[in-house]
């Protein structure tokens, strides 16, 4: 058992001060245990003599509340980064000194490139983005970020944080008009100095706590069946309405919108504008929700840190490799479930005309199958697709993200169907899922003794009959036995066929 650390990152933010906790064995697997979220408000009332005693008494206890929790939870080791209210602030350095002082807690103060770069190192290893920018909307400033080839190329940080902009600019209640274009007009005007973002090539990803509030925001609305905001495409036109509700409605009123953080129903307007501005300078008809930002950017140059840049290439075969890892997979028995679908799937290709992008689900779903048996044998193949879909998976879509649940759903037993997932599904997936769960089902059972008995098959058929020979050195009876009890009837309606199995070691041929 591979040694297991507990790394936690402390983000004092101009608006919210958030610490995460990191299990993990660099280079091998992470996930995050623990997370704690306060609302500091750390650049309200500051001016030219620096950050209020207000802000600065609300952060020092949180932050040492934040440094008892790591103490008493035994963390192996902190890092802590303090952003554009404490760099912006004349007395930035002398509340960080007092910080080192008498909380024993370094607080690193990042320039706006850097923050800009840590909160790409996040989204790169969340999304699978190669060429476009990253926007992360905070409190006291917003970073704009290009991307090429997987790799951060400048970093662009301006005062346009949606608390920062907010208390500029938003005296009334709703928002007035002067106001309001008074604030469009201060965002368009900063904006005018991102020469390269009209001519921005690839894609957008957007994140931190703004972001993502928004896209909760649409979710609820929309009946986003998913939990996890994994890859959720947020849409200029979902943001235009949602604009248009937060203009008109008083604060009481911002404070009860479903999927908005009623701390963030005061300053949301302001970022939602400023990313309105982005999408639209842009040329963009959305943006991709990365959940991971400049925290855990911060906890994967340490995770990465054998690494030149902390970005892993793979991000989706990562991804799936680390959720495997997490939740102990018995990883001889799935690898042989991966490699017999995957032979299955590759036969049948004049059959189904599937290519690489559904063999990929595939074998996703064959490694992550049986996660479920973390949580209890029965009824695992559930606990899987919950664990999968609740987790997420970086790099896939919403709906790919859904097909692997599913597939992993259905590895076992039932009639394949894409239940309250079917609005993440394309035309033609239901079919597609109930022949990819039907090859599964076919690898699990012939994998059933999990001793690797069959060690191949071969496929062939004709207009009426499907017959699958297994290869093996001795007559796989429990498998041949459980699969046809289990996996013949679905291979038979996915391909609509007579199913036949046999075998190329006889039965009587058993010493």
């Amino acid at each position: 058992m591979l040694d297991s650390q507990r790394i936690a990152v402390i983000d004092l933010g101009s608006n919210t001060a958030r610490l995460i906790v990191m299990a993990a064995v660099p280079g091998h697997s992470y996930r995050l245990e623990d997370e704690i979220r306060e609302v500091v408000r750390l650049r309200q009332g500051m001016n030219e003599d620096g950050l209020s005693e207000a802000a600065m008494h609300r952060a020092f206890v949180t932050l040492r509340l934040f440094k008892r929790f790591c103490d008493s939870t035994h963390v192996d080791q902190i890092i802590a980064t303090a952003t554009s209210a404490v760099r912006d602030a004349a007395n930035g350095r002398a509340f960080v000194e007092r910080v080192q002082q008498e909380l024993g807690l370094t607080l690193r103060i990042l320039d706006g490139e850097r923050e800009a770069y840590y909160g790409v190192i996040g989204a790169l290893n969340d999304v699978a983005l190669r060429d476009g920018a990253v926007v992360d909307i905070g409190g006291g400033s917003a970073q704009i970020s290009l991307v090429s080839d997987r790799r951060f190329v400048q970093g662009w940080s301006a005062p346009l944080g949606a608390l920062a902009l907010t208390e500029r600019f938003v005296h009334s209640d709703p928002i007035g008009d002067d106001e309001f274009k008074a604030l469009e007009q201060e965002i368009n005007r900063t904006l005018d100095k991102v020469k390269w973002l009209p001519n921005l090539t690839g894609d957008l990803v957007g994140l931190g706590g703004t972001i993502r509030n928004l896209a909760r925001v649409e979710a609820r609305r929309s009946g986003y069946p998913l939990v996890t905001m994994h890859g959720f495409s947020l849409s200029l036109a979902a943001l235009e309405q949602t604009i248009d509700a937060l203009r008109t409605l008083p604060l009481a009123k911002r404070m009860r919108l479903p999927g908005l953080r009623s701390d963030r129903a005061d300053i949301i307007l302001a970022g939602a504008l400023v990313i309105r501005a982005i999408l639209r300078r842009s040329g963009k008809e959305a943006l991709t929700v990365s959940v991971h930002g400049l925290r855990e950017g911060l906890f994967f140059e340490y995770f990465w840190r054998h690494w030149a840049e902390p970005v892993i290439a793979d991000i989706r075969g990562f991804g799936v490799l680390n959720m495997a890892r997490v939740y102990r997979y018995h990883k001889k028995h799935a690898n042989h479930v991966r490699f017999l679908a995957g032979r299955v799937f590759e036969q049948l290709t004049p059959l189904h005309g599937y290519g690489d992008a559904e063999r990929e689900l595939l074998a996703a779903a064959a490694l992550l199958h049986d996660i479920g048996t973390l949580i209890a044998y029965d009824g695992h193949d559930v606990h899987s697709q919950t664990l999968i879909l609740n987790g997420g998976l970086p790099g896939f879509t919403p709906r790919e993200l859904a097909l692997i649940g599913l597939l992993a759903r259905y590895h076992r037993k039932s009639m394949p169907e894409p239940g309250d997932y079917a609005s993440l599904l394309q035309p033609g997936d239901e079919l597609l899922l109930m022949r990819l769960a039907a090859i599964l089902r076919l690898a699990e059972y012939l994998e059933r003794g999990r001793s690797s008995a069959v060690d191949d098959v071969a496929v062939s058929w004709n207009t009426t009959t499907l017959r699958l020979t297994l290869i093996a050195d001795q007559y796989p009876a429990v498998e041949i036995w459980d699969t046809q009890r289990n996996a013949l009837e679905l291979m038979s309606r996915a391909f609509a066929r007579e199913v036949l199995l046999d075998s190329t070691v006889a039965p009587t041929e058993l010493g």
